[in-house]
């Protein structure tokens, strides 16, 4: 059994998944037009973005992979010892998440039980969990018993002599060998591969203790006088089976607490229906399951039923409900020709659907995907913490030697059984499952919240980084416009006349995918103009299209495409700067070199892009607008915005050159767009936003994509930002200073001073205590305002 993780090997990598990114991680089609050779071997990228960073920096990059690669072969070893059970679902580590095995299993790395990846959504209650919960229970009575008996033993001695530790050992022991089972299997483990970790700690202090104590009942003859605490040599097993219970304890709120973090993905997943209405060539109609859906196929959503899957209105016009999907709670009217998205709510009348993407190519299943990886991806901040933490276990461990030493040396009377003591609590207060836990914990919390407000972030990086923009370069058409434009004239030159003119462009822009585009081909349409197939279609210019249509040679863009093709605009150029001025879109047609009219398009301005302009500025962000379109029609939709910096009729080249020279004066860029010419710039910049209702392209090369297409978005993204970051420096402060303040008072280092020791019991219960804090602080997201 492999790992379903997909580690870039060159040229060998592949599989079902394709290929994989060494930039990004993405998967990439072994066909990916974006390759690069280095030292012998083809590596492919998603973007032109991620071929640049490599190509500056392969080193690093490969670097990260082979580490990544270092830890998938752990993952793989630990998989093929996964318990039998399910090994058809990809599993992950909640603290390392570069750890993927199909089935359950073992972090190698930490010791914890892994999670699936994607959570199902009537998945059974977690094993582990279940698991915890029975050995806690049945262990507890046992552990009250040798507690209280431990201390009546010193003031009213139930037992005789040695009797009672031997009562003690036999009531104990069920608690720590079979009920702390796991822990010690897990220390073990960590001490075979290296990789010490809380476990280590907690199987090294229960253990030291009982193992001491064991010894002390059957052979006290070996200990020396200093040892003897007048009713013989002292024994610690309540210490070893309350720290076992009080773990198990920690262990469930832990557990629990987690299990919260992935109820964004199961509201997601238990958003789409069941059933669909399929619609059969003779007009009846019957409940099929959602599975046996396939494109193309009609569908009927009648009112109060979910849209099943993703498709297009073919009849009917009704409110759809697309809150769960978007955040937007006003209903969105459907009409003929507009699209749905599948697991929206269908408020009031009936629709008739055309499929045109079906299971994991809806929207939903890509949101699920997309917010299950950037869960279990690992936040810039938390480097620093795994850093620390790759020495912390390794220094407690000398802590905990020197404490016993310096007691047994320099101590009182009895030092040695007080450094035990002191030692066994240092090893079990500073367990790093907080320090590890403090910012996975913050980020599957924060991209649930997200989701379910219509911002997807990527990775966790994504998360941290959008807090830190200061300058924002928005796209016009689709971002701050409805990008549905609507066609308002056209004007010929002789001898092409109006029609002819909206002919021709409608033949050539069919096989375009701008919205500009689509409004002329739908009124050519609507106007019942026939059209003919382009012979040739040339596109991804960003300034216009090309091709051949009935033997004619024609070009279609804005003024910088007929620059480039040397086609004189005079003729018309007053005309265009009257319709511009009033924010219309101006594309100009040229048939054979020669100038033959214009059209004119004009697209509205979304509601929320005045309100979102405003917020970002308000909160020190400067918006930049940089669009295709002409520069006074651009400037016009800028007044309209308070947007004080315009370019106009740029090329997807220069969006990409202005992001970089914005850089290379020290700002932090975000782009925002949603088109294929926006995807260099999406690609270059700090922060890429896709709009959710652009292209694949535009989503695949940004890190936040806005499921609605709403720069409002952008201001929850960054709410959300500032609300995670600030979430994870308060988990990693108290982690940092929890360990800080406890293992010098855990070591006995007050008690010159104030007579003060800390209990192991009490270490236990800080340390169950403090994992558990950390999850719950982070928990608090769910209710941050965005």
């Amino acid at each position: 059994m492999t790992s379903s993780h997909c580690h870039h090997q060159p040229d060998q990598t592949k599989g079902s998944a394709g290929l994989t990114d060494p930039v990004c991680g993405m998967k990439v089609k072994e066909d990916s037009e974006h390759q690069e050779h280095y030292q012998g071997s083809t590596y492919r990228f998603c973007s032109q973005g991620c071929q640049t960073k490599f190509r500056s920096d392969p080193a690093r990059y490969l670097t990260a992979q082979r580490d990544h690669g270092a830890s998938s072969q752990a993952s793989t070893s630990a998989a093929q010892k996964a318990p039998d059970g399910d090994v058809t679902t990809e599993y992950t580590c909640p603290m390392h998440p570069e750890i993927r095995q199909m089935g359950p299993g073992d972090c190698p790395i930490c010791g914890m039980s892994l999670e699936p990846v994607i959570p199902e959504l009537d998945e059974d209650e977690n094993p582990e969990l279940k698991d915890f919960s029975k050995r806690f229970w049945w262990s507890l009575p046992l552990t009250v018993a040798v507690t209280l008996l431990a201390m009546a033993g010193h003031s009213i001695p139930l037992f005789h002599g040695a009797s009672q530790s031997w009562v003690e050992l036999a009531i104990s022991t069920p608690v720590v060998l079979w009920a702390g089972w796991p822990f010690f299997k897990r220390g073990l483990a960590s001490i075979r591969q290296r990789s010490p970790n809380m476990w280590t700690l907690i199987g090294i202090g229960t253990g030291a203790a009982y193992f001491y104590s064991l010894v002390a009942t059957a052979l006290p003859g070996l200990f020396p006088e200093s040892f003897n605490m007048g009713g013989g040599i002292g024994v610690y097993y309540e210490v070893a089976a309350v720290i076992i219970s009080l773990t198990l304890l920690g262990q469930l709120l832990e557990l629990k607490a987690r299990s919260q973090t992935s109820s964004a993905i199961k509201s997601l997943l238990g958003l789409s229906p069941k059933t669909a209405r399929r619609i059969a060539d003779d007009g009846t109609e019957v409940d099929v399951p959602l599975n046996d859906v396939q494109e193309g196929d009609q569908l009927r959503i009648r009112p109060g039923e979910k849209v099943p899957v993703d498709g297009e209105v073919l009849e009917g016009e009704s409110a759809v409900d697309e809150s769960m999907l978007t955040g937007e709670p006003v209903p969105v009217t459907k009409r003929v020709g507009d699209t749905v998205i599948g697991a929206t709510l269908n408020t009031s009348g009936s629709l008739v659907m055309k499929a045109t993407k079906v299971g994991s190519g809806t929207m939903l299943s890509q949101i699920v995907q997309m917010v299950a990886n950037a869960q279990r991806s690992k936040a810039p901040m938390q480097r620093m913490a795994d850093k620390v933490a790759g020495y912390f276990v390794v220094t407690v461990i000398g802590i905990a030697l020197l404490t016993f030493m310096g007691w047994g040396l320099f101590g009182p009377e009895h030092g040695w059984m007080f450094g035990l003591i002191n030692a066994v609590a240092v090893l079990i207060i500073a367990c790093p499952c907080a320090l590890g836990l403090a910012t996975p914990m913050s980020i599957m919390v924060a991209t649930g919240k997200a989701a379910g407000s219509g911002v997807l972030f990527r990775d966790a990086s994504a998360i941290e980084n959008v807090r830190k923009i200061d300058t924002l370069i928005v796209d016009k058409t689709g971002t701050l416009t409805e990008g549905r434009p609507v066609f308002d004239r056209a004007e010929g030159v002789s001898p092409y006349d109006q029609r002819e003119v909206i002919r021709l462009a409608a033949s050539l822009d069919q096989g375009s995918e701008h919205p500009l585009a689509h409004a002329i081909v739908d009124h050519a349409r609507g106007q019942g103009i026939e059209l003919v197939r382009p012979e040739t279609f040339e596109s991804g210019s960003g300034i216009g299209v090309r091709g051949i249509v009935e033997g004619k040679q024609l070009q279609l863009g804005n003024t910088a495409l007929m620059q480039e093709a040397g086609v004189s605009v005079d003729e018309l150029r007053d005309k265009a700067e009257q319709l511009r001025e009033n924010g219309t879109s101006i594309i100009f047609l040229a048939v054979d070199g020669a100038l033959a009219g214009l059209l004119a398009v004009s697209d509205p301005i979304k509601p929320t892009s005045k309100e979102a302009v405003e917020n970002l500025q308000a909160n020190g962000v400067k918006v930049i607008m940089a669009t295709g379109d002409g520069l006074t029609t651009a400037r016009a939709v800028a007044r309209e915005l308070g947007i004080e910096e315009v370019h106009g009729e740029v090329k997807p080249k220069d969006k990409e050159q202005l992001v970089s020279k914005l850089q290379a004066q020290g700002k932090i860029v975000a782009m925002a767009g949603d088109g294929i010419n926006d995807a260099p710039a999406l690609a270059r910049a700090d922060v890429g936003i896709a709009m959710g209702t652009g292209t694949d392209v535009a989503m695949n090369s940004a890190q936040v994509t806005l499921v609605k297409g709403d720069l409002m978005g952008i201001v929850r993204a960054r709410t959300l930002s500032l609300a995670t970051v600030r979430n994870m420096r308060q988990n990693l402060l108290f982690a940092f200073m929890y360990n800080g303040i406890s293992i010098p008072i855990a070591a006995g280092v007050l008690y010159p001073l104030m007579g003060l020791l800390l209990s192991p019991i009490i270490a236990a219960l800080a340390m169950s205590l403090s994992s558990a804090s950390v999850v719950f602080n982070a928990l608090r997201l769910r209710s941050a305002k965005i």
